[in-house]
């Protein structure tokens, strides 16, 4: 494992997903200069997903951190996990976490020693994980329902609580004594006392990559909405088809979450190139070419992008989502949060609102979107 020369002993990152990953970069270069540390990563068995963490390592690696691969799925890999990493575990001092919410890294918190833990991004779920551990709650990622869980979840709980006790910072009610800092472009509102938080403002990918150039469309942003049951299919390709045509879009930046029957329908019925990024698409838009306009609905990149891509001239708009669009199966909390990662990004990043629901058909809400 790599020495911290930060403050001596090690730091160990745990990520799941290519986001992560990047974030974990961005954390580690902030002094402009990249600190050391060992990136631990415990892979999905989506392809798409396992594609872009392999490009993101290989950038990692360039940058001079070491990435250990741990297949930690399926069989004997969670056992092997376990045993494999003990040691480097238990001699850290500092421990970067990609996803709070994950029983993976839930369970691997059990045998981790240090008293300093860092969260880094996994989208908009640190909004929720933060407003969670301020109000003392069990970890639930904002589109479940958080109801029992079955006999698996029972099983599981003890795990979750220590875990939920971990990562309360020293001073607050429950906590372990550790020294926990959140290192985010979300929005933190009323923090938990004694958490640190810690602006991304993705320095790392600004120094890497581009500027890029830039070109008169509109390009769309693809969400996992409809994969994780929150919005139904067809108003989803509903609106999105509303949006390329009142718009003039003709690129799709698919998420990797997506499914391939989804985006072929998509295609068919609008005519959109569909891209299927290699990676993040932060560095994606970094790198170029990219349109003068970016509309996604309510997810990361809306907080995200304007940081990447300050200084281009590119705008960055956010189409809410209807209530009407919802599944009947949607979680009762899914509508409100959506509505305040849009909303936050209006406040905080200068991006624009799209109207919502059949007034998408009717253009813009107001103002052009805001420039970056």
């Amino acid at each position: 494992m790599t020495e911290d020369t930060a403050g001596g002993g090690t730091t160990v990152a745990l990520v799941e997903s290519p986001v992560q990953l990047l974030n974990v970069l961005e954390w580690a270069y902030q002094g402009g200069t990249v600190i050391p540390l060992t990136v631990v990563v415990l892979p999905p068995t989506e392809p798409l997903s396992r594609g872009q963490l392999r490009r993101m390592a290989e950038l990692a690696m360039d940058d001079g951190l070491e990435v250990r691969w741990q297949e930690a799925r399926g069989g004997a890999g969670p056992l092997r996990t376990m045993t494999s990493l003990a040691r480097p575990l238990r001699r850290a001092r500092r421990v970067v976490l990609g996803d709070p919410f994950s029983r993976y890294v839930q369970t691997l918190l059990t045998i981790v020693k240090a008293r300093e833990v860092v969260v880094v991004d996994d989208g908009t779920a640190t909004m929720e994980f933060t407003a969670q551990l301020a109000r003392g709650e069990r970890f639930v990622r904002w589109h479940r329902s958080g109801r029992g869980g079955g006999a698996r979840g029972m099983l599981f709980a003890p795990v979750a609580s220590a875990a939920r006790r971990r990562l309360t910072p020293a001073g607050g009610a429950g906590a372990a004594g550790t020294r926990v800092e959140v290192f985010t472009s979300m929005p933190v509102v009323d923090p938990p006392e004694g958490l640190k938080v810690t602006a991304n403002e993705f320095a790392w990918t600004r120094s890497r990559f581009g500027p890029p150039s830039v070109g008169a469309a509109t390009d769309l942003v693809g969400t996992s909405l409809v994969e994780t049951g929150v919005v139904d299919h067809d108003r989803y390709l509903e609106a999105v088809a509303s949006l390329t045509k009142v718009y003039g879009a003709t690129r799709y930046f698919a998420h990797r979450r997506e499914r391939a029957d989804k985006l072929h329908r998509l295609h068919q019925h609008t005519g959109l190139e569909i891209v299927r990024p290699d990676l993040p698409l932060e560095i994606i838009a970094r790198r170029g070419p990219i349109g003068r306009t970016i509309v996604s609905f309510p997810s990361t990149v809306v907080h995200t992008l304007p940081l990447a891509l300050a200084g281009t001239g590119v705008k960055v708009a956010v189409c809410e989502v209807d209530a009407s669009w919802l599944t009947e199966t949607a979680s009762p909390r899914a509508q409100g949060f959506l509505s305040s990662v849009a909303g936050a990004a209006r406040e905080r990043r200068g991006v624009d609102g799209l109207p919502v629901g059949p007034a998408t058909a009717t253009g813009w809400s107001g103002a052009p979107a805001a420039s970056v």
